[in-house]
């Protein structure tokens, strides 16, 4: 579970315990907090100013105590007029870290027979003129294109037209063998 449904479904609830609003996680947006405060995560509170006739820094202040107090991924907060600066805690991200790196095949789709079937056509040398740098880009990049669609779950042929020519070389042999 992502930290911002961590955080959303942890707001809703503190909402609906301190001011008996059932709000929606879906409707609560997380936003990354400005770099000249403290936090991670930024919450709008101006939603439940009304509700909870309060100063949009009483509800932040008031929302801050109860997910400090009652969400393990909350390590503090800071309010700045109506916007709740929430402060994750350390412990969290090295959690996640560690659920990565267990899992060899995280971040990867595994392809099925009902996958998108993509082909990328490798780049191959021109025998008709010396070797360069550029030939080995191109190879590396439609190798690494090949990786990233097969990463998404795609079904990925590779191909490589050897001793390609180029369409000026077969243009000057039909040329040849016509007049």
């Amino acid at each position: 579970m992502s930290i911002d449904s961590i955080i959303q479904e942890a707001v809703a609830r503190a909402v609906a315990s301190l001011y008996g609003i059932e709000a929606d996680a879906a409707s609560i947006v997380p936003q990354a907090t400005r770099k000249e405060f403290e936090g991670n995560l930024t919450i709008v509170v101006f939603p439940w100013v009304k509700a909870a006739r309060k100063a949009p820094e009483a509800v932040g202040k008031e929302i801050g105590d109860w997910l400090t107090a009652n969400e393990p991924a909350v390590k503090g907060y800071n309010v700045v007029k109506g916007f709740l600066n929430i402060v994750i805690e350390p412990t969290y991200f090295t959690a996640m870290l560690r659920h990565m790196a267990a899992d060899s095949d995280f971040g990867f789709r595994k392809a099925g027979a009902d996958s998108p079937l993509a082909m990328v056509e490798y780049s191959s040398p021109n025998t008709n003129k010396p070797l360069h740098l550029g030939h080995m880009r191109n190879n590396l990049l439609g190798y690494s294109l090949s990786r990233i669609l097969s990463a998404c779950g795609n079904r990925v042929v590779k191909t490589n037209i050897v001793n390609d020519r180029g369409i000026h070389i077969c243009k000057s042999m039909l040329a040849w063998q016509k007049w």
